[in-house]
């Protein structure tokens, strides 16, 4: 049993427009470019059954809801909570951020580098903290919705609101790492999904399944900076994913859907010009490269060994029924604690994580500003080096989906000490439909 969040930031609004800072002033309304992108973002939602809608009361999240709903086939009435109002940024509301710049040049530069340790004074004098305040607020949040709807419900729950408060929320059920609030975008009118997962541990499970999706607003992925970007790809389906078989270093190639799968991901990045390719040394990220560079033929590919899969040692081969009745205990292990998980004569997950982030940190030290490089890589690979930019632990990885064929974007930071942001993560609908369809096999 799962609950569904469909997280949707507000479409373009006239503060956005004008670059001036929102908070909680409701001044800012949505623009016409704003009602479009919730239409489309409507329309793109359509069809997912959605039992449960909440959004922030401020008008250009409530005017985005009221746009997107009206295009869902089963009638919507919104809750507009407070608890999804944006961060309260007190004397910035309505200023510039030129003006911002100007008059408060320490302060603002503190908001762009470490934004958690901003204090602010509000036109009543009294000292607040807008970020740490907004975490509090997203926990509180949480807590009451998960009361309303709890995942064994298996309910599907819309939520349209504001850059800050969603971050905040999408960082909470990742454990608010370090940083965290740098290390993620989320653009007008985008579309991030979090499953969370009933447990038999009476907790549940978070999963990311994708973040800062654009793609229904007929822009593929949110635009490029001057700084250097990733573009991380795991690779098509085969058999074995088909059929739930641990794959590890058991060279499989891609299946008809594989192929298919690669050639979407061709399409999708058709546009983008790529000066870098690696992946992977298996056959099957090797696949899925050389068809998205059937669009860049004067850019070669760079074999990795460091980004081959886990090794899963006397796994390799089975079904998830087979190692259950053999390992039942390191597999329930596996699944809830991979941190201590030993695979039997294979590899743990830390090892995996030294050498991945090793090559990915290789990679990145190798691109130049403004160029692009290619990854292409495996399900556990991508979800160490994804857990390493989000500021998790390799016993985070299950919290991360990589769908066969998904796409991811890192934007490189030039700043020193500042992380690299994850611009999207796991973009799939160039696969066909909202939700990530994909094979739902073992590694």
């Amino acid at each position: 049993m799962t609950l569904r969040l469909l997280l949707v930031r507000h479409g373009l609004s006239s503060f956005n427009l004008e670059r001036r800072i929102q908070g909680r002033n409701d001044s800012s309304t949505l623009t016409e470019k704003g009602k479009k992108q919730a239409s489309k973002t409507g329309k793109f939602l359509s069809e997912i059954p959605i039992n449960a809608v909440y959004s922030s009361p401020l008008q250009r999240a409530a005017s985005t809801t009221v746009n997107l709903i009206a295009h869902h086939k089963n009638e919507l009435k919104p809750i507009f909570d407070e608890g999804l109002l944006e961060v309260e940024l007190g004397p910035w509301s309505g200023m510039t951020i030129d003006e911002v710049k100007r008059n408060h040049p320490e302060i603002y530069k503190t908001w762009k580098t470490n934004p958690e340790e901003v204090i602010l004074t509000s036109n009543a004098g009294k000292k607040f903290e807008p970020i740490k305040d907004l975490f509090n607020q997203a926990d509180n949040f949480l807590k009451r919705l998960l009361k309303s709807h709890p995942p064994e419900n298996n309910e599907t729950v819309l939520i349209v609101a504001h850059n800050a408060i969603l971050r905040c929320i999408v960082l909470k059920l990742l454990g608010q790492p370090k940083q965290g609030f740098r290390r993620i975008q989320l653009d007008n009118a985008s579309l991030s999904i979090i499953n969370l997962k009933a447990s038999n541990l009476k907790s549940y499970q978070v999963q990311l399944e994708c973040l800062n999706s654009t793609t229904h607003l007929n822009s593929e992925i949110p635009k490029k900076s001057n700084f250097a970007r990733v573009i991380l790809v795991r690779h098509g389906e085969t058999d074995w994913n088909l059929e739930g078989r641990f794959q590890g270093q058991i060279d499989i190639p891609l299946n008809n859907n594989g192929q298919i799968q690669a050639e979407a991901a061709r399409s999708f990045l058709r546009m983008f010009k790529l000066d870098m390719a690696f992946s992977s040394s298996m056959t099957r990220p090797k696949q899925t490269a050389e068809a998205i560079l059937k669009d860049h033929p004067d850019v070669g590919i760079t074999l990795q060994k460091e980004l081959v899969e886990i090794n899963h040692g006397l796994w390799e081969g089975k079904l998830e029924s087979e190692i259950k009745a053999e390992w039942p205990e390191l597999l329930e292990t596996w699944q809830h604690q991979p941190e201590k998980a030993q695979m039997p004569q294979g590899e743990t997950i830390q090892e995996v994580w030294a050498r991945s982030v090793n090559c990915w940190t290789r990679i990145c030290s190798k691109l130049a500003s403004k160029e692009t490089a290619l990854v292409v890589a495996h399900d556990a690979v991508n979800k160490t080096i994804l857990c390493y930019l989000l500021g998790l632990k390799p016993s985070d990885i299950w919290m991360i989906k990589q769908g066969n064929g998904g796409i991811t974007i890192v934007d490189i930071s030039e700043e020193s000490g500042q992380p690299d942001v994850v611009t999207c993560l796991n973009i799939t609908s160039h696969l066909g439909g909202v939700i990530d369809c994909t094979a739902a096999g073992a590694l």
